[in-house]
């Protein structure tokens, strides 16, 4: 018998009927006039008034039976109800026993995103329809998608078509290819990453806050190479690296003599950078003396050589970084809050691989190409493969050192697997155990204050916790939410929420 095709109307399909000089026949026409289907079976989510015309149209143009299926959507995009309608309708076409799944056809391109991404859904999981999808330009073709990269593909499937849409509404620059390394598709990230895009044409200072292995200096990089000055050098400084004695010659250079073993001039990286981006990782290590000159570079666009009494006029943008709270350090006083307000114009904070949902499979996929890409001129080496029980077992892992560990861990497991594919076994022993607390200790208030500690970090940590429940067991009523911690006002609430970098 003849195939049945499945679809939802479309605005193009609508518009076909006034504008077809301009829009073409639609996805729906084109289809039909493939003389392959023998019924159409229509789900509706338009007023009659501009359904009948279309059908009266439609069916001016083609032999096949069309059987329309009025339904009312919350929104064009709400994925459970266009479920439930899509699965019903499918349901009820198979209760004749002469109809098998074979025999049905979903058409992806008419209608929004969601509805393409519901049809997949269906033929990957309950009903292995044929898919298709048409354009003007193209006319129809089957599209085939494997169900392992059915994960993959249905983000980028929602995301393609409403892309331009989306950074107009946000007020963003145009996409900049400096920011596909950044691998995410989390909501949290989005966010991260728009604010990132905004912030890179301008010429203020960018702070950016993380934990260590979230991916500051990749962040750094791309905002660079999206703005003004991706022609002009990036100067990377640890200054957590540099002797003490010695970061202030690093940074504005020195004289002849200035100090023992200065046996001629040098230059510092601000006038190595000059009309560049000079990005100073772990900023939080910059000793307070440092700090002084450090401001007045920042505020004046002049610095003056260690050894010398004249200035030099320097034009450089700043990005710094730190895996500490700023806003802590300046409480302690290891930071000057001059010199904080003048870097913190532009803040970004990155969360941690355990708090950016769903980006660690896709993490694991990307990393792990890499790391093959790497390997792939070393003796004997085979490209390796996940399997599933390794997979689970890795995206159960909490990552605290987040991408640098994850990426780190698929090299290890790269190497002591010796095959091709890498399994649960491989996996857990390529894993690094956490410090584990003593028994009967807490985690937390259980640490050996013998090896060091970083209690600005546990202080956050605590905060972050317990900030981030509040506001989400009242829907982010701050009201509700300041009584639960205690705090007098909602105004005191507002103010951790930015103390500690989160999101109302």
């Amino acid at each position: 018998m003849n195939r049945i095709l499945l679809c939802w109307l479309g605005r193009t399909d609508l518009r076909a009927v006034d504008e077809q000089d301009r829009v073409g026949i639609g996805p729906i026409a084109q289809a039909l006039a493939t003389g392959r289907f023998a019924r159409l079976e229509l789900l509706c989510d338009y007023p009659p008034a501009e359904v009948e015309p279309y059908l009266d149209w439609l069916r001016a143009r083609t032999d096949a039976h069309i059987q329309p299926h009025p339904v009312t959507l919350p929104s064009p995009t709400d994925f459970e109800a266009i479920y439930r309608h899509a699965r019903a309708l499918t349901d009820q076409i198979l209760v004749d026993g002469s109809i098998t799944p074979e025999h049905l056809t979903f058409h992806l391109s008419p209608g929004t995103p969601a509805m393409a991404a519901v049809w997949i859904i269906l033929a990957k999981t309950r009903v292995p329809a044929e898919l298709i999808e048409s354009s003007k330009e193209h006319g129809v073709q089957t599209v085939s998608i494997p169900f392992q990269l059915s994960a993959d593909f249905l983000p980028d499937l929602l995301r393609r078509p409403d892309a331009e849409l989306t950074r107009l509404t946000a007020g963003l620059p145009p996409a900049a290819p400096a920011f596909d390394a950044i691998i995410h598709r989390s909501p949290v990230m989005q966010r991260v990453v728009a604010r990132a895009r905004r912030v890179a044409p301008r010429r203020i200072p960018v702070l950016i806050e993380g934990e260590s292995g979230t991916g500051k200096e990749l962040f750094a990089r791309a905002i660079h190479q999206a703005g003004p000055r991706s022609d002009r050098p990036m100067i990377t400084v640890n200054c957590g690296a540099i002797a003490p004695e010695l970061i202030e010659s690093e940074l504005f250079g020195h004289e002849k003599g200035a100090f023992t073993g200065a046996v001629g001039p040098r230059q510092g990286v601000f006038e190595a950078t000059n009309t560049g981006t000079l990005f100073l990782d772990e900023i939080g290590e910059l000793p307070k003396a440092a700090q002084v000159r450090f401001l007045r570079a920042l505020q004046e666009g002049e610095i003056t050589r260690v050894g010398a009494t004249a200035t030099k006029r320097v034009d450089v943008r700043i990005i710094a970084a730190t895996n500490r709270s700023l806003t802590q350090e300046v409480a302690a006083g290891r930071f000057r809050e001059d010199l904080f307000y003048r870097l913190a114009v532009a803040v970004i904070t990155l969360p941690p691989l355990r708090e950016r949902d769903g980006d660690a499979a896709l993490l694991l996929d990307r990393l792990l190409h890499q790391v093959n890409r790497e390997s792939a001129t070393e003796p004997g080496f085979s490209p390796k493969r996940l399997s599933i029980e390794a997979r689970r077992l890795l995206l159960a892992h909490p990552w605290p050192g987040n991408v640098r560990e994850l990426l780190n861990t698929l090299r290890r497991a790269a190497v002591w697997t010796p095959g091709d594919i890498i399994d649960t076994d491989d996996a857990r022993e390529a894993l690094l155990p956490a410090p584990a607390a003593q028994p009967g200790q807490d985690p937390l208030l259980g640490q050996d204050i013998r090896q060091g500690i970083d209690l600005n970090g546990i202080i956050d940590q605590v905060a972050r916790h317990y900030l981030e429940q509040a506001m989400q067991h009242t829907a982010g009523n701050k009201t509700r939410a300041a009584k639960l911690l205690g705090f007098s006002n909602p105004t005191t609430l507002t103010n951790w929420l930015r103390r500690h970098g989160v999101e109302p």
